[in-house]
């Protein structure tokens, strides 16, 4: 006999993509996770952290294509 998680995997596995998407966010929110003001402050202080970086020359830089082939010949695309 299927457990109540399991059975209501199953109904929401079933369920459109864009009422999976909202059942995400809801159980997300329920765990506490961080707020999107909260991602969207930690993405801004990422994002300024990597510019100073690039702007003091100690990232490593490497060219989008470079990355695409690299992909490419990891999944075989």
């Amino acid at each position: 006999m299927a457990t109540l998680t399991d059975r209501v995997m199953d109904k929401a596995l079933s369920l459109p993509v864009d009422a999976r998407l909202e059942l995400v966010e809801k159980l997300l929110a329920s765990l506490n996770s961080p707020t999107d003001e909260a991602i969207d402050r930690l993405w801004a202080e990422e994002s300024e952290r990597r510019a100073s970086q690039i702007d003091a020359g100690e990232a490593r830089l490497v060219p989008g294509e470079e990355v695409f082939v690299r992909i490419r010949t990891k999944h075989g695309r």
